[in-house]
């Protein structure tokens, strides 16, 4: 169709030429490109084929491209289906309509982003990644919004700073002085360590490109500009993963509290250093309650994302498991346990993270300038100064404070006011007062309004340019139409298969079983053996394994922390809450386990205080939707006496499951692979049971260092499956059947013909 129109668009043209012109017309033969396939009145080229196909040829097998021939069948059910839906008006739904919408916004977003641009900073932001910067500033303060007179104050009070600076002057003293950061007068300007996303981009890119030692020229950001010296450079030191004991200190705490503190932390200490495990030490003495139910853990960080004394102790130590000496920080003491480190990740690891990340940090404001100055270059942008000089007027003070409105101040009727023209699409005033109103935020009190207001002006014009060029995209950008194109016929695909196919097999019992009558013999199951397999590096493994699978549910080698009671005491306290958390979360990640929960009470308490221990942690398990069938209650009461006295009040927990691969997990919590339990049937050609006999009972044999047991419970003949058995296979094989009777209605419906010669190319 696209085809036709341009050939009326040419002849007409050649048309108002000749009339024009005195020169003899020429005769034009336009031709027009053979169709490949057509159905019903419409054509499709060899060119919309061959785009189709190199873009689906792995899609039904990712395992191997399907051969040009056979995607062809594949094209043709397609496009006679495409054609069925929107022969029936499904195109024209609004629910069709508005699913389209919000997939060309998404779509839209990715092809508005200069993608070359985010690759450039991204690639960057790695390279700098690779080291640390050490940098002080000084800031002249001064807001984006100011008036260019103040503006210029500021940048040569700047250069006279930093002339002073070249002469000699230590720039500690002058940044205590006269800069404007409010923490200056106590860091004397100086910013630490930092990497690439840790501070603004302008004095990221000036610390990255400036020598050690050397100041740069100033450096504008929303605050002012900033004077920015290197003090130091070093390699990456990585991530680093720790856990920690904290003794609270408050720093404005007596000299007693402080010592007490630091009495504590140096106990600690003592304890690790004589031996103790460190999640016993953890358990008794930190006070971090939320790292302390996960042994003092803390997320992964990198420079700059902690307090520096933590920071250094942490990349202090060298070997795993090591631990620091006391630390103080501004929360207290701290015993830092190194448990991983890691160097900087390989580029094409890191790649979509950086993406995302200059994208949203302040190298945006490069991305959007220059996606404005490529919108300006691209397309016609015609604006009338006379307009603006007159919607200018109305930028009045109260645009500083937020509570701007051109309603108070005319009447004009600034619709019928073009402010700007891109390409023929003219741009009122009121839109732009009406943006303004919506947009605007409380400036900084020196700012200017007529600055402000013409910010506001330039950020409207880009804005209708980037929704301008969304709007004409399908003109604009082939990948785009293409993809748009394919969004839709396959939005109108699903509507006629989930119609005709697929909610029809799968509501279709009657059919279903009919399918199945018709087609028994393809429903076989082979002689299987219904056995359980385990592997594991010893036979020492297998046997403890075989113990625990002897009963269901199965006996977990995990237990959870017991809570222990007052005397005579039966609530659970804000204190027992932890331990009672972690059971939940246990149950809560691991649906087929099952939870013993066993009480005790000492001798001299109430025959019923150990139940009732029992019930009231049962109470809180069910009030978080752990269900009482997954909880077996046991009741020991003053029985098995524990050498603790304190021990003989509590409650324990004791975990089992229903699930033989929950089994499996645990053993491989420390080594991943080297336990393996398989059950259910099993064929002879199944590579498990190629060294085994096809026999019943038990058998055990040595394979590759592994240690490989059976059991064996029965061995049955080959026989047709149950209708319930097939079901699944029924319904995929009853789908193809279906949709073969669509495509063959909709051929006799839509006539398809098929082009011999231009079939031929696509084999070749």
């Amino acid at each position: 169709m696209l085809k036709i129109k341009y050939n009326i668009a040419l002849l007409a043209l050649l048309a108002v030429s000749s009339c024009k012109t005195t020169a003899p017309p020429q005769q034009i033969v336009v031709t027009e490109t053979p169709a490949l396939l057509e159905i019903g009145n419409e054509k499709f080229s060899i060119e919309d084929y061959q785009d189709s196909y190199n873009k689906n040829k792995n899609a039904s097998d990712s395992t191997r491209e399907l051969t040009p021939e056979e995607y062809f069948n594949l094209y043709k059910d397609l496009k006679i289906k495409v054609l069925h839906a929107k022969n029936e008006g499904k195109d024209t739904t609004q629910d069709y309509k508005e699913e389209i919408t919000s997939y060309r916004e998404q779509l839209a977003k990715n092809h508005l982003v200069d993608k070359s641009l985010v690759e450039k900073l991204s690639n960057e932001a790695y390279n700098r990644l690779k080291q640390e910067v050490r940098a002080s500033h000084i800031l002249i303060g001064v807001s984006e919004d100011a008036s260019p007179a103040d503006t210029l104050e500021a940048y040569r009070a700047a250069i006279a700073l930093r002339g002073r600076l070249e002469e000699g002057n230590d720039f500690g003293d002058l940044a205590a002085k006269f800069s404007k950061d409010p923490v200056a007068s106590k860091t004397k300007g100086d910013l630490g360590y930092f990497t690439a996303f840790q501070t603004l981009y302008p004095i990221e890119t000036a610390a990255y490109t400036l020598p050690v030692g050397r100041v740069s020229q100033p450096v504008r950001t929303k605050a002012g500009y900033h004077l920015v010296k290197v003090m130091d450079r070093r390699s990456n030191r990585g991530m680093v993963r720790i856990a920690h004991i904290m003794v609270q200190q408050d720093t404005a705490g007596t000299a007693a509290q402080k010592e007490s503190a630091k009495a504590r932390i140096d106990e600690a200490y003592g304890l690790l250093e004589s031996g103790e495990d460190w999640e016993a030490v953890v358990e008794s003495f930190s006070d971090d309650k939320q790292s302390r139910k996960n042994r003092g853990l803390l997320p992964m960080f990198g420079i700059g994302q902690m307090v520096p004394e933590i920071e250094d102790a942490a990349f202090a130590l060298t070997k795993v498991n090591g631990y620091s000496k006391p630390v103080l920080t501004m929360y207290g003491w701290h015993i830092v346990r190194l448990v991983e480190k890691r160097s900087l990740e390989p580029y094409n690891v890191m790649a979509p993270s950086l993406r995302k990340k200059v994208v949203t940090d302040s190298r945006g404001k490069i991305l959007e300038q220059a996606n404005a100055k490529r919108l300006r270059e691209k397309y016609k942008v015609q604006e009338f100064a006379d307009q603006w000089n007159a919607v200018a007027t109305l930028g009045d003070s109260t645009i500083k404070t937020g509570n701007w409105d051109y309603l108070r101040a005319v009447s004009t009727d600034w619709a019928s006011v073009a402010l700007f023209k891109i390409e023929d699409q003219s741009y009122d005033a009121l839109g732009f007062l009406n943006y303004v109103k919506r947009k605007q935020q409380v400036k900084a009190k020196d700012a200017s309004p007529a600055v402000v207001f013409r910010k506001y002006y330039n950020d409207y014009l880009t804005e209708s340019l980037a929704e301008y060029e969304k709007q004409h995209l399908e003109e604009t950008n082939a990948e785009f139409r293409s993809l748009m194109n394919e969004i839709k016929e396959g939005v109108l695909l699903s509507q006629v298969m989930e119609e005709n196919v697929w909610g029809r097999s799968l509501t279709d019992s009657t059919g279903q079983k009919a399918f199945y009558d018709r087609n028994k013999d393809r429903y076989q199951f082979p002689e299987r053996a219904l056995a359980t397999i385990v592997s594991a590096k010893d036979t020492q493994t297998v046997n403890a394994i075989k113990r625990t699978l002897t009963q269901s549910p199965y006996k977990l080698e995990r237990r959870s922390k017991e809570i222990l009671f007052g005397a005579n005491a039966t609530e659970v306290e804000n204190e027992q809450l932890d331990a009672l958390t972690d059971v939940y979360i246990v149950m809560e990640k691991n649906p087929d386990y099952i939870v013993e929960i066993a009480g005790y009470r000492s001798a001299d308490e109430n025959e019923m205080t150990s139940a009732n221990r029992i019930r009231n942690v049962v109470k809180y398990l069910n009030g978080r939707n752990i269900p009482i069938l997954r909880i077996i209650e046991k009741d020991y009461g003053s029985f098995r006496q524990a050498a603790e006295a304190d021990r003989n009040r509590r409650v324990s927990f004791q975990f089992y499951s229903q699930s033989k691969s929950d089994v499996e997990k645990l053993y491989n919590a420390g080594k991943p692979e080297a336990v393996m339990i398989r059950d259910g049937y099993f064929t002879k050609e199944n590579p498990l049971f190629t060294k085994f006999k096809w026999q019943t009972g038990e058998q055990t044999v040595t394979d590759n260092n592994m240690v490989i047991w059976t059991s064996v419970q029965k061995i049955e003949p080959s026989r047709g499956k149950t209708f319930a058995e097939a079901r699944g296979s029924v319904i995929n094989d009853y789908q193809k059947e279906l949709e073969k009777q669509l495509v063959n209605r909709l051929q006799e419906k839509f006539p398809v013909k098929v082009n011999a010669q231009e079939l031929e190319k696509i084999k070749r």
